[in-house]
């Protein structure tokens, strides 16, 4: 994984903002007056417990469920519920937890599936589309699984593919709702990589939804901490991801240390058995 970094803000670039949202599902309020901002060029990771709101949040800024309260825009001022859902779909794209695995589709139709936004209804006028299908692959590392029928591949190469799907679409902005989930350290980290270079190499603003508060800590500028549906704290990791606000939102004692080689932080969780694992890490020869 690369090292985390401060993101600079793109002139010009797309971001995304959520004010003083209020979410809820059949009457009952799941998140509560939250806001947060995604900014061109930054990684901004949601983190909290199951139910804290995180993924709620994030379906409302991709405008996949309406609040009843605040407004999401883009940075220019555009509200999200405004546009047309092609006109949005060329802003900002989800790659959602749960995806189709199409059976004897190649990876190539695969990631041309982002391309839908740009097409008429016959499939055409998209000059565009070879370039950034090209590009997607590229950045990736898929142009040599072109031809592989998706249904074929293992879990991360799989989530790669659907990555890239979404770097097709060529938006400004990037959602990922816990892209790592059931994936092997290697992919992780790979996928982790690619999230970092979206934003630092391509101005991508770039909002993802995160269990591994260490994994938040490696690659995000920007934190939200989400508990009950309220933001307990926003801000810088080192700001947010502390042991007071982890202990606290989280019911269990969480100590927070700085790796001494890459400068993250670390943040350990306390069970009745922590000492016994400390003791056995002592002994390893």
């Amino acid at each position: 994984m690369s090292e985390s970094h401060e993101g600079t803000e793109v002139p010009g670039s797309t971001g995304i903002a959520g004010v003083d949202l209020r979410i809820g599902y059949h009457g009952t309020t799941v998140v509560h007056g939250a806001s947060i901002r995604l900014r061109a060029g930054r990684v901004t990771a949601l983190v909290g417990p199951n139910g804290s709101g995180k993924s709620t949040l994030l379906r409302a800024l991709a405008r996949l469920h309406r609040p009843n309260q605040g407004e999401v825009a883009l940075v220019d001022g555009t509200s999200a519920f405004a546009l047309s859902a092609k006109d949005f779909a060329r802003r900002v794209t989800l790659l959602a937890q749960s995806r189709p695995t199409p059976s004897g589709v190649t990876v190539r139709d695969v990631v041309a599936y982002g391309r839908y936004p740009y097409r008429s209804r016959w499939r055409d006028g998209d000059p565009g589309g070879p370039r950034a299908i090209a590009r997607a692959m590229e950045v990736t590392g898929l142009r040599d699984m072109a031809g592989r029928p998706v249904d074929e591949l293992s879990g991360g190469e799989g989530q790669r593919v659907w990555l890239a799907t979404c770097l097709a679409q060529d938006t400004g902005v990037l959602l990922l709702d816990e892209p790592t989930t059931f994936l092997d350290l290697r992919y992780q980290v790979e996928i982790l990589d690619l999230i970092h270079d979206l934003a630092v190499d391509h101005g991508v603003a770039v909002g993802v939804v995160l269990h591994d508060l260490n994994q938040a800590a490696a690659v995000a500028d920007q934190v939200v901490l989400l508990d009950a549906g309220h933001v307990r704290a926003s801000g810088t990791p080192g700001e947010v991801l502390t042991d007071a606000h982890l202990s606290e939102t989280y019911g269990i004692r969480v100590d927070v240390s700085t790796d001494p080689d890459t400068g993250h932080l670390i943040a350990r969780p306390v069970g009745r058995h922590t000492h016994r694992v400390r003791e056995l890490t002592a002994d390893t020869p």
